[in-house]
Formats: structure tokens, C-alpha cells, sequence
């Protein structure tokens, strides 16, 4: 105790001696078996503005896991994550500040913000004059919470990954920055001098990125207390493990300390490459301020090299060592332009980010231009006829981040991280910024953007810097005007989309007419082909609706826009002009087995062989799908599926076109319309053809792309034409129909709450009809799964065969007459496939007396856990038939909830027709949902990130 009270009262000393600079001093006694750590801090905060303060905020991100409403446990809930909602109490962390005091000993008032239960407010009992400093004294104790959360925490080996663990003080610059912690790794605090005394067992070694000072010994508890201090530090990171894995690699720059892996690759290879990459470092970003720069393998599976990078070891298509320099270059690029950039990393992240992917950029074109963005795949005999295998490494900048504006879900690179959707923070975001300013260098062909950026850095250094000031900078270093490179491509949504309307042959010249599909001032390159080889380049700027510019005839035979693939276009398709000929010398089609990436040079068609499961009646089916879709979503797709089924022994298959509109910055997003038509079995030789046109009209908040919630109205018109051959063991109850269908959803999903409401109407010749769905689902505080829908629905007329309920609302397995649903044996009507449930309509589990309704029918279903994936369910609802009393119905079970909507099984208990479990052919009432589409088990991913 009194070895601590002396290494506190020396920090105290420092912190004080150098008042000029904020400081922090904790003294941290790490108890392994509970999990805690008791801190005695010491932080003096020097006002830097010309403000008076009468409070201080400061940052206790440890306490973001204290519950399951704060603002981090809400982030979780967004992306779809139920891992820190179900979690065990003690599996979480929080933190119980005992006193803040200043330095006179006075206990201050403090209070946590409603808002941010991870922001601490401090009451001052004396104001904060401009360009004094204030000394408080903190006493407070911390749960670690595991590290399955966000990998920092506490490991299932009972090792200790901290970042953010202890309180820090927010940024004053004319205003409070303070946020909650979001898991982005994102805490903005103003530099600090900083020294650590951490108290630990002594089979457990502490690694940061801060200098080790000296380490003392207590034999009676087994402990050692490990002291650590550096100048100028914002990084919170500190290791604490028995077995550390990390390599200390000292260059002739600095050191670098990692544990990021790659098997097989030997030590001195190793050493090589980190050489090779602190030299870069240094030349591009500036000398390193520090001794050591830590890189984690943490780090790295935060912000890893996406794509087939990721693929096991075994199929990796990348030598090692290229993976390795990549990863670990990837890596400290984003740690060193964090600890020498002081930007706010939620608001102003788009710099830092996009210069570690502009410099990753450069770094393959310097040192691997030929590698292939397939990588050795690329060299495969079938796979390098594709046109992916054509690209190179860099491409995948471009690739990622245009698969989200396809989607047209990109969002400005200005937005606030925490608004941000997760494709968008992890991927598309980053590289847009980081191929942006590749743009923008490419465009100041009057000077080196490079230069002046690494000039910037090191004028910049450690000081608090604006984006205003990377504007201002790099503005003054060139001729041209790069307004629009801050405005419209950082700020806005806008897209780049130029096209080459025309191309005039005159006497000695070529008018060239070149149009900006967009409403944007960004500028477009011009380059100038012969034999597909560039002999002539040039900007064109200022393109409002059209611009035509005369140019010298000389021996071009094509022009192209964009040619070396630097701008992130939105659509590359029309960037080409033949001076001479027709429209296919401009572009002439191509014919490609399987999907590929587009490629601008051609109109390429792809076809695919098909192999399917449909239904029991045709069984497998054979044919191959013509088609135009490329990875990346294109406006207009079409496609053409002839397929033979191998079991009804008859040519089945589907085609279908639609063209999307989307719109930006407003809720109506997407405008969708087009037609379908499918001709397939519905039972043994059994047909039907279906011709589908349809238009829909989808919406959301436009203000919040993170919510998931989204609006649609669809209309459609489905006529349906069956057949009966001569082995056909179905009777036709209704002659063939067509119904209009106008349909409105309100979807909003969520593993928390879910809800979705939808109103359908239909009318057709015989009938019309209305209905209504209300689904809502909610976990609870407690962990309970409860589930409740609603369903309503009445025929407003109803002139079909009363002895036909085709057209009635079923109670447990709808008739389907539109064909909507994936039944394995729509016709079924014993075994297996029949058992086969849908929720739809009624919704009940039971096959009832009672299964149809040709006038009304309202049900209510209800669902609870009972253990883990084990439910309790029971169904109520009236069903009225014409000239018949309404009657009352009622079943109850169990539910397998597996994965909800995708793989169920329901076991009847007790309904109408009594205690089913004791009747005979039990095995036959049991109904299971199982979905096979893959595309529908996509989106269980597919949610987490858009």
C-alpha cells in the first residue's frame, strides 16, 4: 500500500510539473479471478480555449456494457446481434466511480448523462479559466466484460484485451465532444501525457504501445507492478495475456510490435517485410513521433482485407508474403494516421480513413502492379477467360464501394460514423474516400497531391486538426479548382455518370459531345485510343447537361472515358465512341459462361446451366439460365430459363424483365416494374403458366439509413392458366382467372422487435376481397421470445362455386391460387409435403374441421419460449362460411423455433379436435417450415451489413 501511495504521489508530481499539457496518471490493481480492476487516477486537464468552464465531460466507455439499453447495447440490437442482449449479467461490464475529488481534496458532484450512461458530467468547484489547468483525483472500480462483445475484454483464457478501459477527458474546442461508444473504435480525447502502474499477477505480461519505464515485485501476493508512460498519447490500448504472441521488430524507423499472423511464413521474411513497410510509413506519413507503433491481430479482424483475401488458407489465391505485407500494412497505416491525425474520429473519419486506403492503393501499383485482383485464380485455366481475372489487385476499391451505390444505399463520406450502415463503415465508405482522393491526385496533374499530403502530416502532427484545414492545405497547392472534390463527392450522394452522346467526323477535326448524367461539377478523363492503346489524354471539366470540344484529327479510332479505371463511375457501359462505324464498334456483344464482372468494352450476355428443385412434380430440373445480370446490380435485368423437368418429363422453366428507378435523397427510393411468366407443374401432370406484370413503389426514411424499417406498395396483375394431362390426379374447382392484386407492407425487423403490417386487396371476375396482417415479435428484458399476428379478412363479394373453397382464406394451408408460395407438394393432401406449413392467412398449426372461410375469418396466433429454442404456441380465431354460424376455433403446441422463418417444427397438443397426441397417425399432424431458396437464407446475412 504504501509502495502504491508513493508511485501515486511521484505521478502527481509529474502531471504537475508539466501543467502546460494535459496529463493522466492511473495506478490499475488487476484482480484476474473477479475480473475487476481497481483504479486511482489522476487527470489534469489544462482549458486550451478561451472559454471559462464550469463543468468537465469525461469518457467511461468501460460502463457502455452496463445494460441492455444503453446506446452500445442498441447498436448491437441494429445489426441484427442478440450475442449482448442474452448474455449473463456478469458477462457484462460497468463501472462504480466512488468520489472525484480536486486537488484540495473537495469531493465534486458528478453525474452520468441520461442520454450516455458512458459520459461522466463533473461539476467544477471553481470555474476553469481560459489557459489553466484543473487536477482531479478519481477512485473507481471496473467489471471487465467478456471480449465476445467487440474482442476487447476479458478472453475465454482469462486474458485481458483493454481499449477505453480507463476514464478519459472529452475534447473542449469551443464545444463538448462527447459520444457513447458504439463499438467503432472511435473515442475522440485530447492528447495526453500518460503514465500507467499496473498492478498484475506475475505469470500474466503487460504489452503497449507505450515505453516501458520499470517493473517492482511483491512475493508475498505474487504480484508485479509493471510501469508504462508516454508523451502525447491518445491510444487507450493495453494487453495483459500469460502467453503474449506478439513479435517485437526493431527497424531502422521505429518499432513495431504485432502479433498478426501468417502461417507459413518465416521470421526473417517477416523482418524484411516489416522493414519495407515502416520505411513507407515514414517517407509518406512523416517520421513516427513515438518509439513504437502496436499493431494487433484485433485490429487487423476489425478492418480486414476484404474479399478472397478472407478465403481459407488452403484456397487462398495470394502468396503469403504479399498477404502478410498487405494485412500488417493495411493495419499500421490506420494506427499511425490515428496517433499523429487529432481529428474527431466519429464526425471527421473520413480523412483518416481514406488516406490508408489511398496509400494502400499506391503502395500495389509501386510494389505489385501485375498482381491480379483473382490473384494466381486469375492464371486458372476456365476462370481466366473471365473478365475479373483481367483486373487488377486495386480494382476491388471500386468493386466494393459501387456495390453499395448500385444498391443505392451509399451514404455521404461526411455522414457521422454512428449513422452509418455497416457496409458502408467497414467497406464502402472507406474506399470511396480512399479511390476519391486517387481522383482528385489524378486530376491535379499540375502537381503531386502525394507530396502535399505527406507534407500536411507532418505539419500537422499531434496538433488538433479540422477537415477545413486539409481543404485549405491542399486547395492552395494547385492551379485547378477542387471545389467539387469537397462538396459535391464528399458531402452528397451524387453519382458520376457521364456518357459519349457523339462523335463528329469533320474535315480536320473531331467534335466530340460528352454528357453529365448527373447534376454534379466533378470532372471526367479523356483518352484517346488507337488499336485499343492510349496515345492522347485530357481532362474536361465543367460539364453542365452536355459539353461538346473540338479536337485535332489525327489518327484515334475510339475515344473512352475514365480508361484506366481511377474514377468511381456509376456506370461505365457508355464510356466508349467509335470515330467510325456502327454502334458495335463501339461496343459489340460477347457471350460468357457464367457471371462475371461487367466489362465496359462489351454488351455482354451470360448464360449459366441450371440444376433445381422446385417441387415433388417435375422434380429435378435440367436447362440453363440466359441472362444480363453482372455482380454488380445493373437498372435493366432480364433473364430466360428453359429448364426439362427429369420427373414430369415436360419443358418447364421461367423468364422474366424488370427495370429499377432509384432516387436519391428523398424516402421514395425505388421504383420497380416489369413482368414475370413461369410455366411449371402444380400437381402429377398438372400444369400451369403464370404472367405476372408488376409495379412497386418502396420507401424509407431517408434521413436514417440505419433503420431497417421500410414501406412498399406493390401493384400486379397475376393471370393463371392451367392444364390437365391424362395421369393428371387433380380436378380443375375454378376455371382459369386472373386476379389484380394491390398490396401495402410496413416491414421493420429487428432481433429485438419486429413488426410488420401489410393490407391486401384483390379483385377478380368471381370475387373481390380485402384482408389485414399484424405480426409483432419481441425478446424481452427477461430473454423471452413472444411472438403475436393477427389476420383479418372478408370477402366484399364472392360469386365462385360454393362447393370450392379455392378462392376462400384457409385457416392452416392457403390454396395459393396466385402461386406465390414455395410449396414442395402444393397437392398434397397426405404425407410428408403436406405437412408442410406456410404462415399465412390463418396461421394455424392444426388441420381442422373447419379449414376454409368463403366469407370472413379473423385469427390471432401466439407464441412464447418456454427453453432456449423451445416454444409454446396456441391459436385462436372464427371462421365464417356463408349460411353457417360462425364458428370458434383453437389449437395449441410446441414450436422448434431453429431459425425463425427458415426452419421450424410445430407439434399439435390440443385444439378442436382434442388431445391430438393420443390420436392415431400422430407422426402426420406434425407440420415443419424449411426454406431451400438460398437467396432467402442470404439475407439472414445480407441484413446485418445493408
Amino acid at each position: 500500500m504504501i509502495k502504491h501511495l508513493i508511485i501515486t504521489v511521484l505521478f502527481v508530481g509529474f502531471g504537475y510539473t508539466i501543467a502546460a499539457q494535459n496529463t493522466m496518471t492511473v495506478a490499475a490493481d488487476i484482480n484476474i479471478d473477479t475480473k475487476t480492476i481497481s483504479v486511482s487516477q489522476t487527470i489534469v486537464y489544462k482549458n486550451e480555449t478561451t472559454d471559462v468552464l464550469n463543468t468537465i465531460y469525461l469518457n467511461d466507455w468501460n460502463n457502455s456494457y452496463s445494460t441492455k439499453s444503453t446506446p452500445l447495447a442498441k447498436r448491437f440490437e441494429e445489426e441484427f446481434s442478440t450475442k449482448f442482449h442474452l448474455a449473463k449479467n456478469e458477462e457484462r461490464g460497468f463501472t462504480v466511480v466512488t468520489s472525484i475529488k480536486n486537488e484540495t481534496e473537495t469531493l465534486l458532484e458528478f453525474d452520468r448523462l441520461k442520454a450516455h450512461p458512458d459520459v461522466i458530467k463533473v461539476d467544477l468547484e471553481n470555474p476553469l479559466q481560459a489557459g489553466e489547468s484543473y487536477t482531479l483525483h478519481l477512485n473507481y472500480q471496473l467489471l471487465i466484460p467478456d471480449a465476445t462483445f467487440t474482442d476487447y475484454g476479458v478472453t475465454k483464457t482469462n486474458d485481458f484485451d483493454l481499449k477505453y478501459w480507463y476514464i478519459t477527458p472529452a475534447v473542449y474546442d469551443g464545444e463538448w465532444h462527447y459520444y457513447s461508444n458504439k463499438n467503432l473504435d472511435d473515442l475522440f480525447i485530447p492528447k495526453s501525457d500518460i503514465t500507467l502502474s499496473i498492478t498484475h499477477p506475475r505469470n500474466y505480461k503487460v504489452t503497449s504501445e507505450l515505453n516501458f519505464n520499470a517493473t517492482t515485485f511483491n512475493n508475498e501476493k505474487n504480484t508485479q507492478t509493471t510501469i508504462l508512460s508516454g508523451k502525447d498519447r491518445t491510444d487507450t490500448y493495453l494487453s495483459l495475456y500469460k502467453f503474449p504472441l506478439y513479435n517485437f521488430v526493431q527497424t531502422d524507423d521505429f518499432i513495431i510490435v504485432s502479433d498478426i499472423k501468417e502461417k507459413g511464413l518465416p521470421g526473417p521474411v517477416k523482418a524484411l517485410i516489416t522493414d519495407k513497410i515502416t520505411r513507407y510509413l515514414t517517407k509518406h506519413l512523416g517520421t513516427y513521433p513515438h518509439k513504437q507503433l502496436l499493431v494487433t491481430s484485433i485490429d487487423y479482424q476489425k478492418d480486414p482485407l476484404y474479399g478472397l483475401n478472407q478465403l481459407p488458407p488452403f484456397f487462398r489465391p495470394f502468396q503469403e508474403d504479399f498477404q502478410y505485407e498487405l494485412k500488417l500494412l493495411k493495419t499500421a497505416l490506420k494506427k499511425y494516421i490515428d496517433n499523429v491525425l487529432l481529428l474527431n474520429p466519429r464526425k471527421e473519419h473520413w480523412l483518416s480513413e481514406g488516406l490508408q486506403v489511398y496509400y494502400l492503393i499506391k503502395y500495389v501499383e509501386e510494389n505489385y502492379p501485375d498482381v491480379k485482383l483473382l490473384g494466381t485464380l486469375a492464371d486458372v485455366w476456365g476462370i481466366k477467360s473471365f473478365h475479373a481475372a483481367d483486373l487488377n489487385f486495386n480494382f476491388q476499391y471500386y468493386l466494393y464501394s459501387m456495390e453499395i451505390a448500385r444498391k443505392n444505399r451509399d451514404q455521404p463520406l461526411t455522414t457521422s460514423k454512428d449513422s452509418l450502415t455497416k457496409f458502408n463503415t467497414n467497406i464502402a465508405g472507406k474506399y470511396k474516400a480512399g479511390i476519391g482522393l486517387n481522383y482528385l491526385d489524378q486530376f491535379m496533374d499540375d502537381t503531386s497531391l502525394s507530396d502535399h499530403i505527406t507534407d500536411f502530416l507532418k505539419s500537422k502532427q499531434l496538433e488538433s486538426v479540422a477537415l477545413s484545414d486539409f481543404e485549405t492545405f491542399i486547395s492552395s497547392k494547385t492551379s485547378k479548382d477542387i471545389r467539387w472534390f469537397f462538396t459535391d463527392y464528399l458531402n452528397t450522394r451524387k453519382k458520376i455518370d457521364f456518357k459519349i452522346s457523339s462523335v463528329k467526323t469533320l474535315e480536320d477535326s473531331l467534335k466530340l459531345t460528352i454528357k453529365n448524367k448527373r447534376d454534379n461539377t466533378m470532372p471526367i478523363s479523356l483518352f484517346k485510343l488507337k488499336n485499343d492503346s492510349v496515345i492522347g489524354k485530357l481532362w474536361v471539366e465543367n460539364i453542365q447537361d452536355t459539353k461538346t470540344i473540338t479536337l485535332a484529327k489525327d489518327s484515334t479510332d475510339k475515344f473512352a472515358l475514365d480508361y484506366n479505371n481511377v474514377i468511381p463511375e456509376y456506370n461505365q457501359r457508355d464510356n466508349y465512341k467509335a470515330t467510325q462505324g456502327s454502334f458495335l464498334n463501339n461496343k459489340p456483344f460477347q457471350l460468357r459462361l457464367f457471371k462475371d464482372l461487367e466489362d465496359p468494352n462489351y454488351n455482354q450476355i451470360f448464360f449459366m446451366p441450371l440444376v433445381e428443385f422446385n417441387n415433388i412434380y417435375d422434380g429435378l430440373t435440367l436447362g440453363t439460365k440466359v441472362y444480363n445480370k453482372t455482380l454488380l446490380r445493373k437498372r435493366l435485368n432480364y433473364r430466360f430459363s428453359p429448364q426439362y423437368a427429369t420427373k414430369s418429363k415436360t419443358l418447364t422453366g421461367s423468364t422474366s424483365i424488370f427495370y429499377t428507378h432509384n432516387f436519391e435523397d428523398q424516402n421514395l427510393f425505388d421504383i420497380t416494374y416489369g413482368i414475370t411468366a413461369g410455366y411449371q407443374s402444380f400437381a402429377t401432370d398438372a400444369f400451369f403458366t403464370r404472367i405476372r406484370p408488376t409495379i412497386a413503389f418502396s420507401f424509407r426514411d431517408d434521413s436514417n439509413f440505419r433503420s431497417p424499417q421500410t414501406d412498399q406498395i406493390m401493384a400486379r396483375y397475376v393471370s393463371i392458366n392451367r392444364e390437365l394431362g391424362e395421369d393428371a390426379t387433380v380436378l380443375l374447382e375454378e376455371p382459369d382467372y386472373g386476379v389484380f392484386n394491390l398490396r401495402y407492407t410496413h416491414f421493420s425487423p429487428g432481433v429485438i422487435n419486429y413488426s410488420r403490417l401489410s393490407t391486401d386487396i384483390q379483385v377478380a371476375n368471381k370475387f373481390s376481397k380485402v384482408s389485414f396482417n399484424y405480426e409483432f415479435r419481441k425478446l424481452t428484458q427477461g430473454n423471452r421470445n413472444i411472438n403475436f399476428r393477427f389476420f383479418a379478412g372478408v370477402f366484399l363479394n364472392n360469386k365462385s362455386d360454393p362447393n370450392s373453397n379455392y378462392f376462400s382464406f384457409a385457416l392452416d394451408r392457403p390454396t395459393d391460387y396466385l402461386f406465390d408460395f414455395n410449396y414442395l407438394g402444393r397437392s398434397e393432401a397426405s404425407g410428408i409435403f403436406s405437412q408442410q406449413i406456410i404462415i399465412a392467412e390463418g396461421g394455424f398449426k392444426s388441420k381442422l374441421e373447419t379449414p376454409f372461410a368463403n366469407q370472413w375469418m379473423t385469427t390471432a396466433n401466439f407464441s412464447t419460449s418456454i427453453w432456449r429454442y423451445i416454444q409454446a404456441y396456441t391459436d385462436i380465431g372464427l371462421v365464417k362460411n356463408k349460411y353457417v354460424d360462425p364458428k370458434f376455433v383453437y389449437d395449441s403446441g410446441i414450436r422448434l423455433n431453429l431459425v425463425e422463418d427458415y426452419f421450424e417444427i410445430y407439434f399439435p397438443i390440443y385444439s378442436n379436435l382434442g388431445w391430438e397426441v393420443g390420436q392415431p397417425n400422430y407422426d402426420q399432424r406434425i407440420r415443419f417450415m424449411f426454406t431451400v431458396d438460398p437467396q432467402v437464407l442470404l439475407g439472414l446475412f445480407r441484413r446485418k451489413w445493408y
